[in-house]
Formats: C-alpha cells, structure tokens, sequence
C-alpha cells in the first residue's frame, strides 16, 4: 500500500454535526383585553338544540292554550244554541196553558164548542212534544231533556183527559161529582209544572254551572198560571156552567171583594197596615195576597197589582189576576221574583195591593191596604 493511499480520510463516513430544531419563542404578550375564546365545537349543536326545543315547547304551549280557548267558545255555543230552541218551546207550551185558563172560564160556552178548542190545544201541545224531540241536547243534558218531554206530555195528556172527561161529567148527579171526574187530568197539568222545574230546570242550571257557562239562561215554563183554579171548587164551577147553571156573576144582589192579608215571601212575614216591619229580601222575594169574595155571587177574572214605591224613584208595579172565586171564598194571588237593586235597602218602602172593582160593586174601600216595610239583606 502506497503512502498515498494512507493518506486518504474517509469522510464518508463522518456526519455533520445536526441542529436540533427549535421554535422561535412566543413574544411576550402586550398589554390589553384578551381576545374572546371560542366556543369549542361540541357545545355549539347542543344549545342549538336547547333553543328548539324551548322553541317548540312555546308553540306547544300557544297550541293548547288555542285549543282551549276554541274549545270553551264551541261549547258556550253548544249550549246557548241548545238552550234557545228549549226556549221557544217553553214559551210556546207556556201559551197553550194561558189559552186554556180562558177556555174554561169563558162564559157562554157550549160544551162542544169547548171540546173543540181543547182539541185545538192538544194538538198544539202535542206540536211542542215533536218539536222538543228534534232537538239535539249536549250530552250531559240528555237526562234532564228526557224530563223536559215528560212535563210537555203531562200537559197533552192533561188537556186529552179534560176533554175526554168532560162529557161523563156533564152525566154525574151533581157539580161535585162532575169536578172529581176532572180532577185526575188537571193533576196531571199541576204535576207537568213541578217536572219541569224539578227535573230539568234545577238540573240543567247545575250542569251549566259545571260546565263553566253558568250565565247561559234555563228557561222556565208555566202551564198553570193559577193552581188554585184547578182546585175542586172552581172545576166544580165549570161543571155547572157547562150544565147551564148560574156561576157567572149575576147582575143582582151584594157584589164586592176585599183584601183580607199580604205576607212577604219566602219568609212568610205577615204585613201591617199600622206597624212598619222589616222584611228579609234575599232571592226569590214575593209577595202572598189573599183575597175574599165578600158578596153573594162567584167572581171571575179579578186584575190584583202589588205596587212598591220610595221617594221619587220609579215604582216596582206587578200584575196578576185571580181567574176564579166562589161567594164568601178566600184565595190567595202570588206575586213572585220581585227584583230590587241595593238603593231599596235601608229607607222606608211603601207596599200596597190592590184588587180591581167587580162589575156591581159598591164598596170599593177595602178593595186596596197599604203597608210600610223596610227591606234588609238575609
């Protein structure tokens, strides 16, 4: 080997020295607000599902509160419109009963001229029956619409049984008898009124009330105006008259009627004509009048007004009238659901009846009393 090749370095195999590489360091940080951190990626879908379904639960909320308010508006409607159809009914039977009140005390009738208006009657009732059954109640009202069409068929049959009865009365041996005959028909007429009112008028204004559409009125509907004509006395009297006999007031002899006593209702306070007394006026206040025949004849169709006076506001003034009342008879005339506003509690309220002159009649004076009460709250 020569010297040359000793000479020879092997820097192949030599590696150059390596610099580690290093980041250039951060600058210390100025002064002054911080930049604002962003939000990291995995929150941001979550509150934006928060605030949907805090979006939906709003419109959910609005849904419902919206369904709710339609649906209470529907059933005001329901039973509003319900009711107005009762109504007409009501107000139609109530009619026939008023009609038939004058059938029976009109003078000079023939018995078949009579039947034939009963007839009439019954057909008409027998109208309100159809028409009440077309109607659709809501169904919490079904019950009480079921007794709303009992009370109309007891007066179609009441009016029927009148009418059938009248001719086998017309053959009993006396004016009693006859009214016996009457009776069971004319029961049935009282009975349609107490159905009605007990059956479906209490009932329906409970149910209303439940209901939350308390202010929705219940109709009444009375077929008797004066239950005391349906009384064995004055059916007696039609007998006679349908036989030909004297119950009209004869144009001779002591005519006259007077007012025997007037009592606040419901309390039953007995008025005075000499002693101021208070009177308890809650709901339902009326007044009980009773009224005596005090001549030698029946008298018919006698107009009674109950008026209430104070100060100088305008008078309470009620009508009524007493279809029927045998000589030396006491009878009583009701005034019911007199009204007053609060200004009539406290002062001194002037109360004073009066019954109508008859046709003949020569004392008058004790046709009218007139009592001073003061009204108070219960």
């Amino acid at each position: 080997m020569t010297e040359r090749d000793t000479d020879i370095e092997f820097d192949f195999f030599e590696e150059p020295e390596t610099r580690e590489a290093t980041r250039p360091e951060r600058p210390p940080l100025r002064g002054g607000p911080r930049p604002p951190m962003r939000t990291p990626q995995g929150l941001t879908p979550l509150l934006r599902l928060v605030g949907l379904i805090a979006f939906a639960i709003v419109i959910v909320v609005l849904l419902v509160y919206s369904i709710q308010g339609c649906q209470s508006s529907s059933k005001h409607s329901k039973y509003a419109n319900y009711m107005s159809k009762v109504s007409e009914v009501a107000s139609h039977s109530q009619r026939v009963g008023q009609r038939l009140t004058v059938v029976l005390t009109q003078a000079g009738q023939k018995t078949s001229e009579i039947q034939r208006q009963l007839a009439g009657l019954a057909r008409d009732e027998q109208q309100d029956i159809d028409a009440a059954r077309t109607i659709d109640p809501p169904g919490r009202l079904r019950e009480a619409h079921s007794r709303l069409i009992d009370a109309l068929q007891y007066r179609y049959s009441g009016i029927v049984g009148l009418d059938d009865a009248l001719t086998a009365a017309l053959k009993t041996k006396s004016n009693a008898a006859g009214a016996a005959l009457l009776e069971p028909a004319a029961q049935r007429l009282l009975a349609s009124d107490v159905v009605w009112d007990d059956s479906f008028r209490d009932p329906a204004k409970q149910i209303l009330r439940s209901q939350g559409v308390g202010d929705i009125r219940v109709p009444d509907s009375t077929f008797v105006q004066s239950p005391d004509f349906f009384a064995a006395s004055p059916l007696a009297a039609v007998v006679a008259r349908l036989r030909g006999g004297n119950v009209t007031p004869r144009s001779g002899g002591l005519h006259g009627t007077n007012i025997v006593s007037t009592k606040a209702l419901p309390s039953g306070t007995q008025l005075s004509t000499t002693n101021r007394l208070p009177i308890v006026a809650g709901t339902g206040l009326g007044f009980e009048v009773i009224i005596e025949d005090s001549g030698d004849s029946a008298e018919v169709k006698i107009p009674v007004t109950l008026t209430l006076t104070q100060g100088s506001k305008p008078p309470i003034v009620k009508h009524a009238t007493l279809a029927f009342i045998n000589a030396k008879e006491q009878k009583p005339v009701t005034f019911r659901n007199i009204q007053l506003d609060p200004s009539w509690f406290g002062p001194s309220v002037t109360v004073k009846v009066s019954a109508a002159a008859v046709p003949n009649e020569q004392t008058t004076s004790n046709n009218t009393a007139q009592y001073s009460v003061i009204f108070t709250l219960p």
